[in-house]
């Protein structure tokens, strides 16, 4: 009899700080090597200024996540504060080791901002010339610490607009990941195919419908299906240090329910004019403040399963 194949998940692993990559990328390494995992690392490089983001628990919706997801105990105090009496440091320049170490370790390096807190806050007001400047400032710094071309990115926050779009036909990019959806396209003839997240992240569950640390993993592991894309999202901030045991836990399910997570670009498996074209639209989402970036056809059933 044969041996069924395992299901591939996609694992994207975002680094949006400098805490993030300076304590949870090291023990992440160590745990993936350990269960001879390989994932996609999306690196910010520029200025950690993430504490700016503090204003926002004046939006009901941002302190509603803040407190459900119990953030200060999540992240740490200095994420929330970094950048707001000084400007942050350039993560790349003080913590490049660590950006090498993991594309040494044969992980799949990927950019995902010069400075994650401008972006998440003004992508949708930047002029093309400023998008530009963002995307090629992390392009840069990322290719010369890892002495290697960079063939992926990711936008912060799921945030993407036309105008990004077009700025990142201007790299080399093999793939971008920058909305959610259901299926890898392309958002226009000749750009780079999109690998959307398929699965929702801890802070959008957690505190939902009954969801706990203690049946968490159980939901995400529902929530794959054979034969259909599955991309998962960690963050290094988060799963790399106060819930490092919640994600190797994770790890274990995983391989008990024959699945096997993979670096995004293991999921490309024809040509890139082969994937079938569709739209990226900007909506709001309940439950979450700010807007997100959606695979046109999966918003249109996401709003049919709301209805």
């Amino acid at each position: 009899m044969l041996k069924q194949a395992p299901v591939k998940v996609g694992l994207r692993i975002d680094v949006d700080t400098y805490r993030g990559t300076r304590l949870g990328v090291p023990a992440l390494l160590t745990l993936l090597a350990q269960y001879g995992v390989f994932a996609s690392f999306f690196f910010t490089v520029g200025p950690d200024n993430m504490g700016r983001h503090i204003w926002r628990l004046l939006k009901p919706q941002f302190l509603k996540k803040m407190l459900r997801s119990k953030a200060a105990s999540l992240y740490g105090w200095d994420i929330l504060l970094k950048g707001t009496l000084w400007p942050g440091p350039i993560i790349g320049q003080k913590l490049g080791s660590i950006i090498q170490k993991t594309h040494q370790a044969q992980h799949e390096i990927g950019l995902h901002a010069w400075d994650h807190h401008k972006w998440q806050c003004h992508t949708d007001t930047m002029s093309p010339d400023e998008l530009f400047d963002e995307i090629n400032k992390g392009y840069q710094l990322l290719s010369t610490l890892t002495n290697h071309q960079i063939r992926c990115s990711a936008v912060p926050g799921w945030r993407c607009t036309a105008s990004t779009l077009t700025q990142k036909q201007r790299f080399d990019f093999h793939y971008n990941s920058d909305c959610r959806g259901h299926s890898i396209f392309s958002p226009e003839k000749g750009m780079a195919p999109q690998i959307p997240v398929t699965l929702p992240t801890y802070d959008e569950l957690i505190g939902q419908a009954g969801i706990t640390p203690h049946n968490y993993n159980d939901e995400i592991i529902k929530r794959i299906k054979p034969h259909q894309l599955n991309v998962y999202t960690i963050h290094a901030e988060v799963e790399g240090i106060a819930l490092i045991n919640l994600f190797e836990d994770l790890l274990q399910k995983a391989q008990a329910h024959q699945l096997q997570f993979v670096p995004l670009f293991h999921l490309l498996n024809k040509p890139p004019e082969q994937w079938p074209i569709d739209t990226i639209k900007n909506q709001f989402i309940p439950g979450r403040e700010g807007w997100l970036s959606w695979q046109g056809s999966s918003l249109q059933s996401l709003a049919s399963n709301q209805t």
